[in-house]
């Protein structure tokens, strides 16, 4: 594996050759060159140096520090790229007891790189470049782990995950991410060490939780984490699952059907709050599981309401935002909404979409091809539920009716002097019949001098524009509708 310096952005290089010119080691390091080594485009850009941190800033004009650790943020107003925008700048640095399982009691600066690399969580992390000299440091066989696919700690895999127990997390986030292995020391520490992951805050597990979700094999992720008894430290509740056995309709028990929704989620590429409502779905299921005996099966009445109120509490605990647990509870409260399009009303449909909301419906369609996935049926979406779906579309259309027009019934009245009645409403539906042949005639002033002609013919040649335009209003609404149901394969 070979890198250019032509990869590397002139914001990352101008920062790297500032550091030399003033006298100083000066290295692209960890995941950033991981991601440059697979082709990746870096989500973020890390720095070393053996300047110390008070150098770093005397350097560069605009700089923070981003931690107690000697990490110092340089400011790029120019560019536009948001992972340009501040460039981490570490010193190398050597790492005292973690006495909390969380971070290192004191750390020490050092002049060497080496020290640097020593401490990094996984070989494939502990890589330096520097485009430069064209050097490429790989001291812990980080780039033969990458082509050989695995996660592999830097050495004692029980030290490093007792130093910071987020690595645990960290592993099989990237593990996911990737669709690497976990070489096996590494994975028999990850379980040996997991009770320390008690010790971590709620925040650091939550953003590793939406690495895994949000990555390409999340089901892979969850089943590893569940095996070395990992997965109760992020939500308990998913995992009582395991060994849940459904009804017929269901090829696998809760926790891998609820597994195998989300990872059909990953595998379309849909949003955060799809996945994260296809994993959590039926999470009510164990808890309302009944047998019986008039349908020799099992039944879960309620999982729905059960489940997403185990989906707020859960969340509430992990600190996601109050937006992400609002929009994942009412997905999960909703998601059985299919029922049998034949007999549903569209009364019923728009009831569903005042439920969720319309900037939801199409996460709530999303959802329920998951979970139909997940059951083990080959198709996603069966005759039936296209149909549903072109009635939920045909429900969140704008009815065509006279509101449409920059006039009201009122102005009419105004500009007329028309009394209340039917001559009113023939005006109306006259004018609507206009505006939809021609958009462009859908003004005030127009309709208001289109409304004095209408008000001057009489009452049968108005009666029959005014039937004219109501019938053309009809028959738009039903190509409307036919165009929907083309769309969906469902005339």
């Amino acid at each position: 594996m070979q890198l250019s310096p032509s990869q590397i952005p002139r914001e990352v290089a101008a920062i790297l050759t500032k550091i030399q010119k003033a006298g100083f080691e000066a290295w692209i390091v960890g995941g950033s060159v991981r991601d440059l080594l697979i082709g990746q485009k870096p989500k973020d850009w890390d720095l070393t140096t053996n300047a110390s941190p008070e150098k770093i800033q005397e350097i560069f004009e605009k700089t923070f520090y981003t931690n107690e650790f000697g990490t110092v943020g340089v400011v790029n107003e120019e560019t536009i790229e948001e992972s340009l925008k501040v460039i981490q700048v570490t010193p190398y640095r050597l790492e005292g007891k973690y006495s909390d399982a969380r971070r290192p009691d004191n750390v020490i600066f050092s002049q060497k790189i080496e020290d640097d690399l020593k401490r990094r969580d996984f070989t494939i992390n502990a890589l330096a470049y520097d485009p430069t000299s064209g050097k490429l440091l790989d001291l812990y066989d980080g780039i033969a782990d990458i082509e050989a696919g695995t996660v592999r700690a830097v050495g004692d895999p029980n030290e490093r995950f007792s130093e910071d127990a987020l690595r645990i997390l960290r592993g099989i986030r990237l593990a996911a991410e990737l669709n690497f292995s976990i070489e096996e020391d590494t994975k028999k520490a990850m379980g040996e060490c997991s009770q320390q992951l008690g010790k971590i805050s709620k925040e650091r597990i939550r953003d590793e939780f939406i690495g895994i979700i949000n990555s390409s094999q999340p089901m892979q992720a969850l089943v590893l984490a569940n095996t070395l008894g990992i997965l109760s430290y992020i939500v308990l509740e998913i995992g009582r699952g395991v060994g849940v056995e459904q009804n017929q309709a269901h090829s696998y028990d809760v926790f891998e059907h609820n597994l195998r929704a989300l990872q059909h989620a990953a595998d379309k590429k849909w949003p955060f709050e799809v996945r994260i409502a296809a994993l959590f779905h039926d999470i009510g299921k164990p808890k309302t599981r009944r047998w019986s005996d008039e349908k020799h099966d099992w039944t879960f009445h309620g999982h729905d309401v059960v489940g997403a109120k185990i989906t707020k509490k859960a969340l509430e605990d992990l600190k996601f935002s109050r937006e992400t647990i609002q929009t994942t509870e009412k997905l999960v409260r909703w998601h059985m909404f299919f029922s049998d399009p034949d007999k549903i009303t569209l009364s019923a449909v728009r009831r569903i979409i005042r439920n969720v909301g319309p900037e939801n419906i199409d996460s709530l369609i999303k959802l329920r091809m998951c979970d139909r996935i997940g059951t083990g049926r080959p198709k996603e979406q069966p005759f039936r539920f296209r149909k549903y779906q072109s009635m939920i579309e045909q429900a969140l259309q704008d009815p065509i009716t006279v509101s449409m027009l920059l006039i009201n019934g009122e102005r009419v009245m105004e500009v007329t002097r028309e009394k209340p009645g039917p001559r009113l409403g023939w005006i109306l539906h006259a004018l609507l019949e206009e505006v939809l042949d021609d958009p462009a005639k859908n003004t005030k002033e127009y309709l208001q001098e289109r409304a004095k002609d209408l008000a001057a013919l009489s009452d049968p040649e108005l009666q029959v524009l005014g039937q004219e335009g109501k019938e053309r209003k009809n028959q738009e609404e039903r190509d409307k509708i036919r165009d929907i149901r083309k769309k969906y394969f469902v005339e």
